[in-house]
Formats: C-alpha cells, sequence, structure tokens
C-alpha cells in the first residue's frame, strides 16, 4: 500500500512552479486576446447538476466525477466549458434577440474521468470561447480563426487544424438511403478510419460501386478545396451540397485573413464521445502529442435542451495539453530567479525593508533574507538560487 501523503491521485499532478509561471502567462495572454475580439468572460461553478451533463446526446455519464450533496442529490464536477455556457445563456432574464449574438469565453479547470497518459490528465485547464445566436460560415470561421490565434498566443508553432462538416455525412447517408444502425455502423467505421468494416457493410447492403466509393472517401479525404471539388461531383443530397457550400465559405474567410495554411478539410471527422456537433467540426494538432489541443464545432441544438433556441459555435483549447507539447518540442519553462536578495546586519532591519521596497518599485522581485544570513551565507544563497544581485546592509557602504 502506497503511503498517499506523498502522491497525488492517479489522473492529477502539482504544476511546478517555472511551468506554473508560463501557464498563469499564457492564461492572461488568452483573456486578452478574446478580450480583443470582443468575448467576455465568465466562469461558471466548479460542480453542476448531474442531470445537464448527462442527458442523452451530451457526456457519457461514466466520464464524469459525481458526487451528492447533503440533500443527495447528484452533482458532477466541471466537464467542460459549452454545456454549462449553454445553460447560462438559456438562463438569462429580460433576454432580447437583439441582444444577440452573445461573445463568451473561460480559462477554467476541467474534470474528466477518462485515459490519461500521453500528457492527457483527469484535471486540466481550457480556454475557450462560444458565439451564441450566430448562425452561417462567418461565425464558424471567426471562432476557427480565433481557435488558430490561440493556440499561436500560447507558443505553438507547429498547427494543423482539421476542419469537418457532420451533415456532409447525413446528407450522403440520406442520398444512398442508409438506415439508422448501418448509418451509425458506417459513421462509427468512417471515425475510426476502418475502410475494412465500410467495404463489408457496403457488400451486406448491395449498394453499387458509385455508393461503396463515395463512402470510402471520407475516411481518406484530406485536403482543401479540392476535396470540396471531388464530393461535389459525387453528391446530390441537398444538405450535403450545403455542408460543402459551408466548408468552401470558411475556408474563403480563413484564407482571406491569412489562416488557411493552418487548415485541411478532413471528410472523416464527424465527432466523438461529445455528440452534441451540428455542423463544422474541428481539431487542432501539434507534434509530440498524441490528441488533439483543440476542439470545437457548431451545436445548434444544446442550448435549446435548456429551453432557448439559438444557434452556437465555440471551440476550446487545453492549455495543459499545449504545455505539455511545448515541453516535448524543447521549449524552456525553467523557472525565473528572483532579481535580488537583501539581508541586514543587527539594527539595519529598516534600511534594509526600504531597499527592498524600492527595487520593488521599480518592477524588480527582491527577497529579504529572514534567517539572519552573514554576507558569506547571503552571497551562497544567491549562488544556488540563481539570484544574481545581493545587497547587504550593515550601516555602511553595500
Amino acid at each position: 500500500m502506497i503511503d498517499a501523503k506523498f502522491y497525488t491521485a492517479d489522473g492529477f499532478t502539482d504544476t511546478l512552479p517555472g511551468i506554473c509561471a508560463f501557464k498563469k502567462e499564457a492564461e492572461g495572454k488568452l483573456r486578452e486576446l478574446f478580450r480583443l475580439y470582443g468575448y467576455r468572460q465568465i466562469e461558471t461553478p466548479g460542480i453542476e447538476y448531474l442531470d445537464i451533463y448527462s442527458r442523452p446526446g451530451f457526456v457519457p455519464e461514466q466520464n464524469l466525477y459525481k458526487m451528492t450533496d447533503q440533500k443527495g442529490r447528484l452533482l458532477a464536477l466541471r466537464y467542460d466549458g459549452t454545456i454549462p455556457a449553454a445553460r447560462y445563456a438559456a438562463g438569462i432574464k429580460d433576454f432580447d434577440q437583439a441582444s444577440l449574438p452573445l461573445r463568451l469565453c473561460y480559462v477554467e479547470n476541467m474534470f474528466r474521468f477518462a485515459d490519461s497518459g500521453g500528457g492527457k490528465q483527469n484535471e486540466f485547464t481550457q480556454a475557450g470561447v462560444e458565439l451564441m445566436g450566430a448562425d452561417g460560415a462567418d461565425a464558424d470561421a471567426e471562432v476557427i480563426a480565433l481557435a488558430i490565434k490561440s493556440a499561436l498566443t500560447a507558443g505553438i508553432k507547429d498547427l494543423q487544424i482539421s476542419v469537418g462538416q457532420v451533415r456532409l455525412f447525413d446528407g450522403i447517408a440520406r442520398q444512398l438511403g442508409l438506415d439508422e444502425a448501418n448509418k451509425e455502423l458506417i459513421r462509427d467505421a468512417i471515425s475510426s478510419r476502418d475502410t475494412v468494416t465500410i467495404e463489408k457493410t457496403c457488400d451486406k447492403l448491395g449498394l453499387d460501386t458509385d455508393g461503396k466509393n463515395l463512402l470510402l472517401m471520407l475516411p481518406d479525404a484530406q485536403g482543401t478545396y479540392d476535396i470540396i471539388d471531388a464530393f461535389r461531383s459525387k453528391v446530390t443530397d441537398k444538405e450535403a451540397n450545403e455542408a460543402l457550400d459551408n466548408l468552401k465559405d470558411i475556408l474563403d474567410a480563413l484564407d482571406e485573413q491569412g489562416f488557411l495554411k493552418y487548415v485541411s478539410v478532413d471528410s472523416g471527422l464527424l465527432g466523438g464521445s461529445v455528440d452534441y456537433y451540428t455542423g463544422v467540426i474541428f481539431k487542432g494538432y501539434t507534434y509530440e502529442v498524441g490528441f488533439p489541443i483543440i476542439s470545437g464545432g457548431r451545436y445548434d441544438n444544446t442550448v435549446a435542451v435548456f429551453g432557448r433556441q439559438m444557434g452556437c459555435v465555440g471551440f476550446s483549447l487545453s492549455l495543459t495539453l499545449t504545455i505539455t507539447a511545448l515541453l516535448r518540442q524543447g521549449v524552456s519553462m525553467e523557472e525565473t530567479p528572483c532579481d535580488a536578495i537583501i539581508g541586514f546586519a543587527a539594527g539595519c532591519r529598516g534600511k534594509a525593508y526600504e531597499e527592498a521596497q524600492k527595487l520593488r518599485d521599480q518592477g524588480q522581485s527582491a527577497i529579504l533574507d529572514t534567517t539572519a544570513k552573514s554576507k558569506t551565507e547571503l552571497e551562497a544563497y544567491a549562488s544556488a538560487q540563481g539570484i544574481k544581485k545581493v545587497i547587504y546592509v550593515d550601516g555602511g557602504a553595500n
């Protein structure tokens, strides 16, 4: 049996001083970025009623940290930023359509039971935005562009954003006459890039070669405008063509902002364990971590679950995974040493206080020795801690 007082729980970890300083600075930069785009910061409770997450199509209940209050009501730790924001938006009093769209942002810790490892933790910090009450490609592109800017602001240089459209597959499934059971079977196979299952299911259903080849395009096709054109020549369903129009318009808007170089269309990107996405969906990747650092998309029906209909699109950046990637990419996050340390001889404490405050007023960090070190001991301590300036107040020259 382990001595628990020396360990953190599985999936949780301490953040060391240098990394913590880098993280807090990045959080501040992201808050300022969101402010510059017109997003207002909110903080939602760390604990919510379980019911807001466990509704069908939201979050698998086994992924939630659960507890009860003193009345026995089921609660859950905050799983993500989107669903609490949807609850908040639906509950705004004196709601007026003229106040739309809402631009909300957050930087908060999330808690999830999940497979940890590879940089993933069960507690992690997410920064994200929610654009609520805005439909169309311009809104989608604004959020994707802000996701890209967020990763760059946090220090990521090698970034790839994969963009999909869940309505494309829905339209193709309807075009080919797939029933619900086989549609879900093929959806799962596309998401896992399992072409064998797709082929076997197509053969079982008796689909013709054109239909099979169309479905087999979905897990493999990646590019930009060329992918949209390739599907356009084969798709007849109205909704699927509207999804292609949406993707093209998003690419156009991102190109005008200079962000197209980070983006590729991935027709196999259809969602995951959180299934509330209704249109565009995107994920952001960098090297040295095996998970996306960015996740986002359009979720037009989520706020309606809480009683108010509005089209919404948003994203979240895992700052925890971003920092893991940066460390593995060789970015230094060593703790910055204090600028100066000040010691003093007997009877000189007041003068030492003045010297320390003078440095702090100039924006320099200063430690006032509280352990009565001699000047020699103070210099040895400063050398060990990387502190370059040593001041010793003894009534004479320093």
